[in-house]
């Protein structure tokens, strides 16, 4: 396997991990450094809320690669392969032209915050990297819808299932 099939495939695991490491270990010291020291420090919340933020922007791009955003997809039962798989596609349409609507408005918000030079309060660090969270998010999320439509677009014209994500329950 190569690097960016490697990364192409765990790119969303890995982010996911260096976050909620960070948000973990930073937690507990500042938990302990309140606790045992009666201290604590102000960049500690920030990183943690940073973190979480950067989290769930990456998550839900993580849960579009798997299919793991909640649905109702009980018609989904009663259907063949072909219609199944325009109804996903549709549903990936409709996701897709709200992302880049996304994409482009919270670029927006990154742009203006880089205009004015905003930075954290504890941190000082230009605000910038942690609005970038957002768009990153919505790019990672336009890449796998991308990658989701090609992969339906060929199931519907091979008449294959498509592609449903683990199911929570049967």
């Amino acid at each position: 396997m190569t690097l960016l099939q490697n990364i192409d495939r765990n790119a969303e695991r890995w982010l996911l991990l260096v976050f909620y490491v960070m948000l973990v270990i930073t937690m507990a010291i500042e938990v302990l450094r309140r606790e045992i020291f009666a201290f604590s420090s102000i960049w500690g919340e920030e990183i943690v809320r940073y973190s979480f933020i950067y989290l769930a922007w990456i998550g839900a791009a993580a849960a579009v690669k798997e299919r793991a955003h909640i649905r109702i997809d009980v018609i989904m039962h009663y259907l063949g392969p072909r219609p199944k798989a325009l109804l996903y596609i549709f549903g990936d349409l409709v996701m897709f032209g709200v992302a880049v609507i996304a994409l482009y408005w919270s670029y927006e918000a990154v742009h203006v915050s880089a205009k004015f030079g905003s930075v954290t309060d504890g941190l000082r660090v230009s605000k910038v990297w942690f609005l970038m969270a957002v768009p990153t998010g919505f790019g990672l999320m336009i890449w796998r819808l991308i990658q989701s439509l090609m992969r339906d677009i060929k199931c519907l014209r091979d008449g294959t299932p498509v592609f449903e994500g683990d199911k929570l329950f049967d």
